[in-house]
């Protein structure tokens, strides 16, 4: 059987927050997809719902109504177990602040995934070498977060994002933390990840008009609706 086009679909997708007794609708009927190998950029204003829209495809969240369909699955139907477990193995995530664990060595912290999927310790040990060496930081596999600096960190929560190969590389305002140099060298590395492996997709979302000009296609959120597919 073969894969379907679309890495991503979506299709009537809401949800909408409480705050107290206050219903605070952030996505309204939102129709989107993701082809297989391509780049997406979303763009939006802070608080427009671009972090929620990431997290239901993410299987993080669930939707209130509507359809998320990753790889052919309707994560919307996975138990916690499930979801958990279908990210590991076809997701990867890189987050703005990093999330590295403090009291782990760069190398450990690019493990997690490995041993999460139950491979063996020092198979895991021999995949976070090859990819802190693809991302530049084979000098530094043994160093905690706290002795990196930013760019650092965020090369290798690429690396750990990569771990079990994923099909869908999400990626939250990875260079919002960075200076505009540093940045640049983040976003140089995801068009070199990408060109290596060309099937993997990444939707990556941002407020910066310029970044989403690297991407292949850009939407942007707006009142929970996305303008341009």
């Amino acid at each position: 059987m073969s894969e379907p086009e679309n890495i991503v679909e979506l299709c009537g997708v809401t949800r909408t927050y409480k705050l107290g007794r206050e219903k605070l609708p952030v996505l309204r009927g939102v129709d989107w997809e993701i082809r297989r190998g391509e780049w997406m950029c979303l763009l939006g204003a802070s608080g427009s719902g671009k972090t929620t829209l990431l997290n239901l495809v993410g299987a993080l969240e669930r939707p209130d109504s509507g359809m998320v369909r990753i790889a052919g699955i309707d994560v919307s139907k996975l138990n916690r177990r499930q979801a958990a477990q279908f990210r590991n193995r076809r997701i990867g995530f890189v987050f703005q602040a990093y999330h590295l664990l403090p009291e782990l060595t760069i190398q450990e912290n690019v493990m997690l995934p490995g041993e999460l999927a139950g491979l063996s310790r020092g198979a895991s040990k021999e995949r976070a070498r090859e990819l802190l060496t693809t991302v530049g930081l084979a000098d530094r596999m043994r160093h905690r977060p706290a002795e990196l600096s930013g760019g650092e960190q965020q090369r290798a929560a690429i690396a750990r994002a990569l771990f079990n190969e994923p099909e869908l590389l999400l990626a939250d305002e990875p260079t919002g933390n960075l200076d505009a140099a540093t940045g640049e060298s983040i976003l140089t590395l995801f068009g070199e990840l990408r060109t290596r492996h060309p099937e993997r997709s990444i939707m990556m979302i941002t407020h910066n008009r310029e970044i989403a000009k690297l991407a292949d296609r850009t939407s942007e959120l707006i009142d929970g609706r996305l303008k341009g597919r």
